[in-house]
């Protein structure tokens, strides 16, 4: 009667096992396309203010940036090294307040903030007041994976930069001189002391690259830079990098590195970078939030976004913005001010650029 039993029960399981194969077959996960959000700020950003030069420099900056981080996702890499990789080109271009063209505080000093988070593992590293790494966003990057650390802050942010074979850089290196006439004209029209011009930064006169950018209204304070990705593994990244508040009181530290308010990334929910008036991002949660009304909400992304820029950070009267990718490769981009850099490119797609506010996205 046993042996009969083992009979039936064998038999059994061998059946089953194709509509067990076919069961694990369908619910496997499919291969995934990759997809890519940049900005490069938020602000009073008008054709006027940046002429036809400006405009044309603007998205060939954004373009090469964006195409930079898709050849590394078509390659079969991480959503984090896009990230990184994207945001390094960012932090040399004078035309960004992120490294070589931040914005300076009031006493004339470049202060850098910077963050990056993995949606895989919610691991995240964070810098604030960098002054000597060239690229604030690497060693946000190495705080989140050569350290015990999530944030770090100060002179012993860039000596841990070294300790790790970062590249470093004399303070002037971040120096252009429409940054530093950009503050003078502040400082001027605030009645406030000019500081002394930054030891090792090149005579008056110079040529400047971004000569051609007539300050634009407040876009030069909120020139924040940022990226987020989805790779074929279906893994998620966001990553932020600034200079900062122009004119700002040396220590102040915006959303930008503040993991949950400039930057966030969760394979449960999106990845978001924000750009903008960072203490209202900061008070709010932004990118947190975002990602929550997607995941407990159910939200599309697009109205995830819309709903925290243009209700709950509009009700603090806040201006700014943010990019999002969810699992799924939605993407999103949603502001409150007259303009936002901004492009987004997904494998097969076509390449979005667009800076004004009235210029159509194909997802809006």
């Amino acid at each position: 009667m046993r042996s009969a039993c083992r009979v039936v029960i064998s038999v059994g399981l061998v059946a089953a096992l194709p509509l067990f194969a076919a069961s694990q077959q369908t619910t496997a996960p499919q291969g995934r396309h990759w997809s890519i959000v940049v900005h490069g700020g938020a602000g009073v950003i008008e054709r006027p203010d940046l002429g036809p030069k400006g405009d044309a420099a603007y998205r060939e900056s954004l373009k090469k940036g964006i195409e930079a981080g898709a050849k590394v996702l078509d390659a079969g890499g991480s959503a984090l090294d896009a990230v990184e990789t994207v945001l390094k080109m960012f932090e040399d271009n004078p035309l960004f307040n992120a490294g070589h063209g931040a914005v300076f505080t009031s006493e004339g000093k470049n202060e850098l903030d910077s963050s990056i988070m993995d949606g895989s593992n919610l691991k995240a590293g964070a810098v604030a007041g960098v002054t000597h790494t060239r690229h604030p966003i690497s060693l946000a990057r190495a705080v989140m994976e050569k350290s015990p650390y999530v944030m770090m802050a100060g002179p012993g942010t860039d000596a841990f930069a070294k300790s790790v074979g970062l590249e470093q850089v004399d303070p002037s290196f971040f120096f252009t001189e429409a940054r530093w006439q950009s503050l003078v004209k502040q400082l001027q029209k605030e009645g406030k002391p000019v500081p002394p011009r930054p030891v090792g930064a090149p005579p008056p006169g110079a040529i400047d690259p971004v000569a051609f950018y007539d300050e634009p209204g407040d876009s030069r304070s909120h020139g924040t830079t940022g990226v987020v990705a989805l790779d074929r593994s279906g893994n998620l990244a966001a990553g932020t990098s600034t200079g900062g508040l122009q004119g700002k009181m040396p220590g102040r530290v915006g959303d930008s590195p503040i993991i949950g308010a400039g930057t966030y990334a969760s394979n449960q929910s999106c990845a978001v970078s924000a750009t903008g008036s960072g203490e209202y991002f900061i008070r709010l949660g932004v990118a947190r939030e975002i990602c929550n009304l997607v995941r407990f909400k159910g939200m599309p992304i697009q109205q995830a976004a819309d709903q925290v820029i243009h209700k709950e950070l509009e009700d603090l009267h806040g201006d700014g913005g943010v990019i999002a990718i969810t699992p799924d490769g939605q993407t999103a981009f949603s502001f409150n001010t007259p303009g936002m850099f901004r492009a987004r490119l997904a494998e097969g797609g076509k390449l979005e650029v667009h800076i004004y506010k009235d210029e159509q996205d194909a997802n809006q």
